[in-house]
């Protein structure tokens, strides 16, 4: 992409992130008239708390998305390190050096998503669906159906920490977040993933090394899910062999709502943790209206897709077209 094309998608992306906190914030006042309870200090740091497990799986599946890839594993590599934490870290003893094993598990199955991904050419929706059912017969047989153990009283400790006032997981957002966006945005690595979401075989002729660095987003992305995990294990106090289900579909829809192109090549992390929040917000408001879950689903996902029609050129300008086309038949058949 030339120098003057790629400013202005910049540009175009960074007000688009400024719209999503400022949407959220709109949002967080608005919710005042909801419950007196909504926009309060204490309301605001429970967002922030439950956003930050979001924000830390988005990151991985975020730069899987750069390189213009998917990855569905990331729910059952978070059940994963979860069963897998609470069976050899809060077995009593709390041997820490098992935590060793468990990530030499987890970028082991990054690699294997990567390898076939960018080696043999298998579609990553495939391989990372086949990855996750794979993990998950695993864990049904490693555990019986029934997962032992419990949260690490150390790792129970920190989720339950304040520092400042502020609940630990809050700075866990701050430092993700920090992180996230010199990585994307900031590092060769970054710009080397954004370079192959643009084209991948421009990529590959500039001597760019296309197939290890989809490895290794794939790795990264299996880190952060499997760190997601280990979390979710100090809040809950055990595991589950449903651990991790919930935070697929959102790890992808923070991406794109952030700002990222599914199809890869651009993407703003801050967007990222901007949507988290926001998704968050809106997901707080639904459950406090008492509204039932599968309705909670259809205005999880009209929200979506409103924000995406609204605030993404393409779409919009396609909607405006269909609509002209529309109005002018009406018009000759009249």
């Amino acid at each position: 992409m030339k120098p003057a094309i790629q400013s202005e998608v910049n540009k175009g992306l960074n007000r688009y992130v400024v719209f999503v906190y400022i949407l959220t914030i709109v949002l967080i006042f608005l919710s005042k008239y909801i419950s007196p309870s909504f926009g309060s200090f204490a309301q605001i740091k429970a967002i922030l708390v439950l956003s930050s497990l979001t924000v830390l799986v988005a990151l991985g599946q975020g730069l899987v998305i750069l390189t213009g890839e998917l990855d569905l594993s990331v729910g059952k590599i978070i059940t994963l390190s979860g069963v897998l934490t609470s069976m050899w870290l809060g077995n009593g003893d709390e041997n820490w050096l098992m935590a060793i094993p468990i990530f030499a598990i987890l970028l082991l199955v990054g690699f294997l998503n990567g390898y076939g991904v960018a080696a043999l050419k298998i579609p990553s929706f495939i391989m990372t669906l086949a990855m996750s059912m794979i993990i998950y017969g695993c864990i049904l047989g490693y555990t019986k159906g029934t997962p032992d153990g419990m949260s690490p009283r150390l790792l129970e400790k920190l989720m339950a920490s304040n520092w400042f006032g502020l609940p630990s997981p809050i700075y866990v957002l701050i430092v993700v977040a920090i992180a996230g966006y010199f990585l994307q945005s900031r590092t060769k690595l970054g710009r080397t993933m954004q370079v192959i979401g643009s084209n991948r075989t421009a990529a590959h002729y500039a001597a760019i090394p296309v197939k290890r660095t989809i490895i290794f987003a794939y790795m990264i992305s299996a880190i952060c899910a499997g760190l997601t995990g280990m979390i979710l294990v100090g809040y809950s106090g055990g595991s589950t062999l449903n651990l991790g289900d919930a935070y697929l579909l959102p790890s992808i829809a923070t991406v794109v709502l952030g700002g990222a192109a599914i199809s890869g090549g651009s993407g703003n992390y801050l967007g990222t943790v901007g949507a988290a929040i926001f998704l968050t917000t809106v997901s707080t408001i639904i459950q406090a209206l008492g509204i039932s879950i599968g309705w909670q689903n259809v205005i999880y996902g009209l929200m979506i897709l409103v924000v995406l029609i609204l605030y993404r050129k393409d779409i919009y300008q396609m909607l405006q077209h269909q609509l002209r086309g529309w109005s002018t038949k009406k018009q000759e058949a009249a």
